[in-house]
């Protein structure tokens, strides 16, 4: 599991809000620079996928076009943003107690995206930034008005149209957001349907929302809220999902093992060894408790009494490979990356398209620091390129590989790219021009250090 970058958001539950329309253009650095953090995780993402690919599916989207990213926050929340893209809190993982939860959230989301909300969204702030400006002229010139002529009521009444239009195109624009929620809801049934799952998990995550928010939303306006008010939702929900013939399906028990699998990996990483023992105590021998505890020990140093339990772990699910990532993990980070190799080939040869696994492999291949294992980490590192070509931790890999094999010239180009892509200007800048002077004009490799040294200085 790696930490990432990412920005704190409101704990509602699939906002669309302006916010969230900025975060497509915000670089990383920006990003991390806000304090809101995404994590990578391979055995998560591919239990999102898993999730996610029937639903996807059966709203039109391509699955491969559709990316799920994981924000590390223990408050209930789900939101869509910048086109096909879903965020998703590591507090709705760890609190939902069934797969069919999670997968009621992500179908909900999925309607925003299969609705084309997002862009709509900005057509309707268009539209009430521009009410908005002829509100405040108008307000403008009455003020005025009343201020050449000496009229004090008439500037008060500037200020009431001013403050009264404000008001009123806020109710207009959260009403709006109201509409789109009820229509997520009602696609994210559709799918559910036609992909014969239960609506059951959405609604029970909703009521347990709706049960929380209560007292607080005893007294509230509906108007100047952006989602329906809970009750409302609730009954609406249920005739929705009630309706249908798999109201009642149960979860696979594989799948319910894959669910806590990650909920006992993210407890292990994110809550702490105290979170670890309070909710897997050393009586519970069950795969999940395990799970965390060798985690928990692993995270505070202890190898000698991860291992063990790692190693019980492999023999329990042999064919499973995130218990072999663990191990090459866990002895990479305790300073033993040739003994963290051969898991982690392992770990490579059991699920070879997570580029993730591959970075990993790469790491520990470099840090033996042995040319014979940068030549491997490279064609490790290009395989991981479909699917990581975006991060700036894969191309600082690429850049230490090409340099303990003697090639300074892509060494600096990978720097070069790997700057670029963390916004870093400035090293981007001074790596790009060093490739330049090594490499040979007109080659890929010149056009693309020349690609980045003009985006970096342009930027």
């Amino acid at each position: 599991m790696t930490p990432g970058i990412h920005r704190r958001f409101t704990p509602l539950l699939s906002v669309i809000c302006a916010a969230a329309l900025l975060v497509a253009s915000w670089p990383q650095a920006a990003l991390a620079r806000g304090g809101l953090r995404l994590i990578r995780d391979a055995e998560i993402e591919q239990l999102m996928r898993i999730y996610t690919t029937p639903i996807f599916r059966a709203a039109g989207l391509n699955p491969r076009s559709v990316r799920v990213h994981l924000i590390n926050d223990h408050r209930i929340n789900a939101f869509v943003a910048g086109g096909q893209r879903i965020f998703i809190n590591t507090g709705l993982l760890q609190q939902a107690k069934t797969p069919n939860e999670v997968i009621g959230v992500l179908a909900h989301e999925t309607g925003h995206i299969a609705g084309g909300h997002l862009a709509r969204m900005g057509i309707e702030m268009s539209r009430l930034s521009t009410l908005s400006i002829i509100s405040m002229m108008l307000a403008a010139g009455a003020m005025a008005g009343g201020a050449i002529t000496g009229n004090a009521g008439a500037v008060r009444g500037g200020r009431a149209i001013m403050m009264g239009s404000n008001s009123m195109l806020q109710r207009s624009f959260l009403a709006y957001a109201r509409t789109q929620e009820a229509a997520a809801d009602q696609a994210a049934a559709r799918f559910l349907e036609m992909t014969h799952q239960s609506g059951k998990g959405m609604l029970t995550l909703f009521q347990k929302l709706a049960a929380r928010s209560m007292a607080s939303l005893r007294y509230a306006d509906p108007y100047v809220m952006s989602h329906p008010m809970p009750l409302q939702r609730i009954r609406n929900l249920e005739r929705l999902v009630k309706k249908s013939r798999w109201f009642n399906k149960k979860d696979p028990a594989w799948l319910v093992e894959r669910h806590k699998l990650m909920q006992a990996k993210l407890t292990g990483f994110i809550g702490g060894t105290r979170a670890v023992y309070r909710k897997y105590p050393r009586k519970d021998a069950s795969l999940p408790a395990r799970y965390a505890r060798a985690i928990a020990a692993f995270r505070i140093g202890d190898i000698r009494g991860a291992m063990p339990i790692i190693e019980g772990l492999i023999r329990a699910r042999p064919k499973y490979p995130y218990f072999w990532e663990l191990k090459g993990q866990a002895l990479l980070e305790n300073g033993r990356p040739a003994a963290a190799i051969p898991p982690l080939k392992k770990a490579v040869a059991l699920a070879p398209r997570i580029g993730l696994i591959r970075l990993l492999l790469a790491q520990a291949q470099l840090a033996t620091e042995n040319k014979a294992q940068a030549r491997a980490a490279l064609k490790n590192l290009r395989k991981a390129m479909a699917s990581e070509g975006g991060r700036p931790m894969l191309h600082s890999l690429m850049a230490r590989a090409h340099g303990m094999l003697g090639d300074f010239a892509m060494a600096e180009l990978e720097t070069a790219e790997a700057a670029i892509r963390s916004g870093d200007r400035d090293l981007a800048v001074t790596k790009a021009k060093g490739a330049l002077r090594r490499l040979k004009r007109g080659t890929p490799q010149y056009v693309r250090a020349n690609d980045i040294l003009r985006i970096a200085k342009r930027r």
